[in-house]
């Protein structure tokens, strides 16, 4: 894919990389290969990068379940919110690339997606419509000011890295789950299933600007998606063997989806 306007700088020394079809390297010497698919691991740690972030199965399930349409409401709502944007785009912790592959084939838009996850990543750089790399976002290789759009999808949030890689005036789509996101989902699983609290990100650097919901009815049509999903989501982690024991047998849920998109900008 042949990279316009680069964004990427070195993890070792900061200096801008310049890609070809094989490497990324920049003038200090260092050099990073591109893997098969494209990519580029810009990841500066002794870990093997298959040990960080969600493994293959993980991935895998989540591009499938994506790969339905049932999250298509939120993909369509971003890309109207950028479409009449341009320049590069930045998708922090973009997963397996289902957002970021629509957002960077819109008109103008140059689109770059990272993950900490290898695997993610690995299955991003195979939809194209962007430049990924494998990274964390607690120290973005891309270069201050070199942002003009960002979106940031259920992720830790960085205030200060992400307002360092935005241009001046330039835009944050931050996105969290509404009030009754997957309530179908929680009222299976659990005894007293409670309202999610819509908190978006505070932050004192960068400044609100707008909040928009959106919300809609899906069915998960098969045992498979209804585990998938639920395996997306924090409550995997918090629920007991004895709650997660009532999906067993389930083939069909209907549920609400809802999500909270906080525009920011860069002042």
């Amino acid at each position: 894919m042949e990279i316009k306007h680069n964004i990427l700088i070195c993890p070792v020394c900061g200096n801008v990389l310049q890609a070809d079809d094989k490497t990324f390297a920049c003038a200090g010497g260092h050099s990073f290969d591109r893997a098969r698919e494209g990519y580029v691991n810009l990841l500066r740690t002794s870990k093997r990068g298959d040990k960080l972030g969600d493994d293959k199965a993980s991935a895998r399930s989540r591009q499938e379940f994506l790969n339905r349409g049932y999250y298509a409401p939120l993909r369509d709502a971003l890309t109207e919110r950028v479409r009449d944007r341009s320049g590069t785009l930045l998708d922090i912790c973009c997963g397996e690339g289902y957002y970021t592959s629509a957002l960077g084939r819109l008109d103008g838009i140059e689109a770059y997606g990272f993950d900490l996850s290898r695997e993610m990543v690995r299955l991003a750089a195979k939809r194209g419509g962007a430049t990924y790399f494998v990274a964390n976002l607690a120290a973005i290789p891309a270069a201050t000011g070199s942002v003009d759009t960002a979106v940031h999808l259920f992720a830790p949030f960085h205030e200060r890295e992400f307002a360092r890689v935005l241009r001046r005036g330039g835009r944050l789509y931050s996105v969290v789950p509404g009030a009754r996101h997957l309530f179908g989902l929680k009222e299976l699983l659990y005894d007293k299933p409670y309202l999610n609290d819509e908190q978006l990100p505070e932050t004192t650097i960068l400044r609100r600007v707008s909040v928009r919901k959106v919300s809609g009815r899906i069915l998960l049509a098969a045992a498979e998606d209804i585990e998938a999903v639920f395996r997306m989501t924090p409550y995997y982690f918090h629920t007991g063997e004895r709650d997660k024991e009532k999906l067993r047998g389930v083939a069909q849920l209907e549920t609400e989806i809802e999500f909270v998109i906080g525009e920011y900008e860069n002042p």
